[in-house]
């Protein structure tokens, strides 16, 4: 991958390596400098070979509930009633029938949106139902309980089938993409009780059972994570638990490795925050010892023969965030380098790491994790925002924390952009729910204008089945997973979910939440309609991007954006044409009007997208004034290229003095021109090492030097172009220095309430930020630490302040708003990017200074 638009990297170091001082006119070191540049031609080989970026558009579907070509299969061969077969198709958690021969006659259904790749959830064997026994048993019809690696479902059809749709999709220039995991497998293990022991299933930390080796020394497992060796283990031994393989069970998962019980972590379930987090069993499923090489070189195995044999175009990772980041540091690179063997030097990876809010913490796995991708959640949730008509200026913060994901290999423009999934539910729902008495009309048009954000945006937009018939739904999980065909289920057909919840007996009734937006019908009907207004417009989007390069991964520069719903803008440009395209969305439920900085003075704008005038041209201050429809978006191209620059921009280039951790590198340009700025980092002595690429201001990297020793002394380069290879360089340097404190120190909560009275009242405390045992259960709230004159003052150790911390501020137990509990639901906050917040009752908002 290159970085942001592809400038010719090696000439732009070299002409800033000249500039510097590091070679001379010819290309050779200055006498006294040949190590300088030998080290600078090394950077300019690995810069020059760099793939093309990334560019798709994604459409991501659950083979179950798509289309069902044969009922052949429905049952997977297996007879019985639906608690053996799993199928049921008049329940949301059961097989409804779909399966691969229906995916191949819709291909060119999906091709009719646009789409450049289609992304199925996991279509391996499954478990076919778990949980029997318990209030809510289902079936494996999401593809996430796997017991074969090596074959398709018999649900959905077969191997060969499956050949048959990658080949179908191939003929249509369309990519396929598997949905993989590496975290765990299906359900299968099950614990006995050691005398004297923990119940089953309640994890139990390392620090009170360690890990033991097969003769009972103990061991810390992340001492070998990363390596090729692991201590031999036993399971009589070396777990708080005896892991056992119920009889007929010994032999059900394939690969046979997976049937070594050594091979997961047995620590008992997850309650998805601190070490259990990545040790834990998600609700039984059995979590894999990924730390162990011979799980890391198994999974290597596996999934290297669906790239040799199949074809397959790319992986979307599962359950990221609960691997450790050593196993990725190794499978990454690997299947990557398989798929290159085998002529795919465009395989691309991206991984489910489930965070909304902090930036930093899901960069990590971009950057120290060598991942090519994650999933953008902090962009759904923006744009969900925007379409509900939210400040502007919320996409712009956004936007502006993009350089987290800048590294010498990757960056924010290849995250896969979504509105909804199969997980939260559809963009249509939260329409719904968020604009309360809009009428059918205006929830289409904010969504409409959703998608126009998805495309119009960096990223690689992925549309979730359905949304493009407008599919709406009850909630998340089962209830976002409706059919396409024609369903038999309740609930999906708008009817009742005949649901009684076992915990309260309430009626758990679903009834008129599944109206499609756009249409007259709901998922009770053949959903395949490529006149919905929703399918004309995301193709018509999808159009708009492929005949514009720029607006697939030109620079996106913000340019204007509020405090209030209104205009936001940004321009897009790609380096090589140089054309400027301005994008203007209005998310406003009145016409707004803005004068919008660009490139260019006197330049004549062509409208090529959105209900506008049909040409604008810019002032001599460069601005473009422009009058945005409501709720809606306008595009416009530059008849010209821009001016070429005179001469290169001045720039100083900062950091911290003393650097620990991921630190800020930035630097500042006088001017505002279409710049690139490639940043640089060594040691003295050692070799410069190229830190990534930026092209919009602020122009940031954020490198991380937590693997030098304290005191290492670091020298930093920046080397700026202009669009017209005028180049210039500014250097500064830092010293490492330690981590101050144990752990990541804590974060600090204000509550304020009016009446004074903070009987009971504390926090509900989950996520990834908060120290080990910091969590709370819902009926135990964690009490203030201490008062002062705001109010209640909470304290909260952090394991990793770059994480999200989330809580709750409620009374034990309490879920009445705002008697028992404050307003907003689940809120949550990045200390890194804010240590101290305040909250007052009755106020929803996190305020990140004293109001």
């Amino acid at each position: 991958m290159s970085h942001k638009p592809r400038y010719a990297l090696t000439a732009l170091l070299s002409a800033g390596l000249l500039a510097a001082g590091l070679v001379n006119a010819a290309g050779a070191a200055p006498a006294g400098r040949s190590t300088a540049a030998g080290q600078a031609w090394s950077v300019m080989a690995r810069d020059s070979l760099r793939a093309a970026l990334t560019k798709e558009r994604f459409y991501f579907l659950m083979p179950d509930r798509f289309a069902n070509g044969t009922t052949s299969n429905d049952r997977g061969g297996l007879t019985g009633p639906r608690e053996v077969t799993g199928f049921d198709p008049t329940r949301k958690g059961w097989y409804h029938g779909g399966d691969l021969k229906g995916m191949i006659s819709k291909l060119d259904y999906i091709k009719g949106l646009g789409t450049t790749a289609i992304w199925l959830t996991p279509s391996f064997k499954n478990k076919p139902v778990q949980g029997l026994g318990t209030p809510y048993p289902s079936a494996a019809y999401h593809g996430y309980w796997i017991t074969d690696f090596t074959q398709v479902d018999p649900h959905l059809g077969t191997n060969q089938e499956l050949e048959k749709l990658i080949a179908g999709a191939h003929a249509r220039h369309m990519k396929v993409f598997f949905d993989i995991i590496t975290n765990h497998t299906a359900d299968v293990i099950t614990y006995t009780q050691k005398p004297g022991g923990p119940a089953p299933f309640d994890y139990v930390s390392k620090a009170a059972v360690p890990y033991r080796n097969a003769n009972g020394t103990v061991f810390d497992d992340r001492a070998y994570a990363g390596t090729n060796a692991f201590p031999p283990l036993s399971a009589d031994v070396s777990f708080p638990f005896r892991p056992v393989l119920p009889a007929g069970d010994e032999k059900v998962k394939v690969p046979n490795w997976l049937n070594d019980v050594t091979l997961y972590h047995n620590r008992g379930n997850t309650t998805f925050s601190g070490e259990n987090s990545t040790y834990g069993d998600f609700f039984g499923l059995d979590d894999l010892f990924t730390e162990n090489p011979r799980v890391v070189h198994g999974m290597e195995g596996i999934y290297d023969y669906w790239i040799r044999n199949f074809g397959i175009d790319g992986f979307r990772i599962d359950t990221m965030k609960h691997v450790n980041i050593e196993f990725w540091q190794k499978f990454l690179p690997h299947i990557r380098a398989t798929a290159r063997s085998v002529g795919k030097p465009d395989f691309f990876a991206f991984g489910e790491v489930a965070e909304g809010v902090s930036v930093p913490f899901l960069s990590r796995f971009t950057t120290t994790g060598r991942a090519q991708a994650v999933l953008d959640f902090p962009y759904q949730q923006q744009a969900r925002e925007f379409a509900a008509s939210h400040p502007t200026d919320q996409l712009r913060t956004l936007f502006e924390q993009d350089d987290w994901y800048t590294d010498a290999n990757s960056n924010a423009y290849e995250l896969p952009t979504f509105l909804g999934n199969h997980d939260m539910g559809h963009i249509g729902m939260f329409l719904r729910d968020d604009n309360p008495g809009n009428s059918e009309a205006q929830l289409l048009q904010r969504d409409k204008l959703a998608h126009e954000l998805l495309y119009l945006t960096r990223g690689n937009p992925v549309v979730y089945f359905g949304d493009e018939q407008g599919f709406t739904g009850a909630g998340n999980d089962q209830a976002a997973r409706q059919d396409m065909f024609a369903s038999k289920d309740s609930e999906y057909n708008n009817l009742d979910d005949d649901g009684i919840d076992p915990l309260n007996g309430q009626n758990l009734s679903d009834a008129g939440k599944n109206d499609n937006i756009g249409s007259d019908v709901t998922p009770a009907a053949n959903n395949f309609d490529r006149s919905h207004p929703l399918y004309r417009t995301i193709a018509a989007l999808a159009n708009l991007r492929k005949h514009n390069r720029a607006l697939a991964d030109g620079a996106q520069q913000i340019r204007y954006s509020s405090s209030t719903p209104g205009i936001f803008a940004f321009s897009r440009t790609d380096a090589k044409q140089q054309i400027e395209y301005v994008v203007a969305l209005n998310n406003s439920t009145a016409p707004a009007t803005a004068d919008i900085p660009t490139y260019s003075a006197g330049m004549a704008f062509k409208n090529v997208w959105g209900g506008a005038v049909a040409s604008v041209t810019t002032s001599a201050d460069k601005k473009l004034s422009l009058t945005v429809p409501a709720m809606s978006a306008v595009v416009y191209r530059a008849t010209h290229r821009m001016q070429r620059s005179a001469a290169a921009p001045t720039m100083t280039l900062s950091a911290p003095a003393q650097a620990s951790g991921r630190i800020q590198v930035q630097a500042n340009l006088a001017g505002d021109s279409l710049y690139q700025v490639s940043f640089y980092m060594k040691n003295y002595g050692g070799h410069w090492t190229p830190l990534g690429t930026d092209d919009n201001a602020p122009y940031r990297v954020y490198p991380d030097v937590s693997g030098f020793k304290p005191g290492t002394a670091l020298q930093l380069l920046a080397v700026a172009k202009d669009n017209a290879g005028h180049i210039s360089t500014a250097r500064t340097e830092t010293t490492v220095v330690a981590p101050s404190g144990a752990g990541a120190g804590i974060a600090t909560i204000h509550y304020h309430r009016a009446d004074n009275n903070y009987a009971d009242w504390g926090l509900h405390l989950f996520g990834d930020a908060i120290g080990e045992g910091v969590g709370t259960s819902w009926d135990k709230p964690r009490p203030p630490t201490r008062f002062d004159a705001f109010g209640a003052v909470f304290e909260i150790p952090l394991a990793d302040a770059a994480a999200s911390l989330n809580f709750i501020i409620h009374k034990p137990s309490g879920d009445s708003v705002p008697t028992t509990r404050e307003p907003g639901g689940d809120r949550a906050f990045v200390p890194d990017l804010s240590r101290e917040v305040w909250m007052i009752s009755g106020d929803p908002t996190i305020h990140t200074s004293k109001p």
